[in-house]
């Protein structure tokens, strides 16, 4: 594992379509992570940034509702998906601490279970504020810093490189990333330039669990971390 996340993920690209794709594979996505990330996204605005699209599964869920959205990813066969899927205005294949767009360029930034998955997130966070307008919104999704093996909490503080495989309903994905500790996602935020105006750790309900039996670790443990910040004015 000694290459970079963003060329880990390219390897991973023929395995990421069919497990976001699937219908009703992904239930931790559709039951638990989405639902209650669309509660912190405000109303579309003039322009959205997707950083990390993927495959392109945010644009097609955005775009109908409202939101004009450019999406960006370092993986060269996840931005040609994301580019085919049809939800954006265009697509750019670039690095995230490098954002080929011009300082104030969009008013929201979406970083949807990405920045866990980059080598340099700080780096990439202070690009966020960079092509942010002022007061600017910038909406995170994260894998929950306690979100992970016993082995691995254990030096809770180091960064730790990993590589999980998971499989489900005859479908095997490894998703690369590395473990952080939270105070460096605040930190880099407090560093950029970031107020957060909104932190959740989402939780299934009753009736989400009843018709949902395999999210019941999500109801004892966090799972996923939301957050929204304001890039302050300068």
């Amino acid at each position: 594992m000694g290459d970079r996340l963003e060329e880990a993920w390219e390897r991973r690209a023929t395995e990421w379509p069919a497990w976001a794709r699937t219908p009703g594979h992904d239930v931790h996505f559709t039951r638990l992570n989405w639902p209650a990330f669309e509660r912190v996204l405000p109303a579309p605005g003039r322009l959205t940034l997707d950083l990390g699209c993927g495959e392109g599964r945010l644009g097609r869920l955005l775009n109908p509702a409202g939101y004009r959205l450019i999406g960006l990813d370092s993986s060269p066969t996840l931005a040609a998906l994301a580019r085919d899927s049809g939800g954006y205005d265009r697509v750019l294949e670039a690095d995230a601490c490098a954002i080929p767009l011009d300082d104030g360029a969009v008013d929201l930034v979406v970083a949807f279970m990405s920045l866990h998955d980059m080598d340099d997130p700080a780096a990439a966070i202070a690009e966020t504020a960079r092509v942010l307008e002022p007061d600017g919104l910038l909406c995170a999704a994260i894998v929950h810093p306690l979100n992970r093996p016993a082995d691995r909490l254990v030096d809770y503080f180091e960064h730790q490189r990993a590589a999980d495989s998971v499989e489900s309903n005859g479908l095997t994905m490894t998703f690369d990333s590395i473990d952080r500790p939270l105070e460096y996602y605040t930190l880099a935020l407090e560093q950029a330039g970031f107020v957060v105006e909104a932190l959740r750790e989402p939780r299934p309900d009753a009736a989400t669990l009843e018709a949902e039996p395999r999210l019941a670790g999500a109801a004892q443990r966090p799972f996923f971390l939301h957050l929204r910040c304001r890039r302050a004015s300068r």
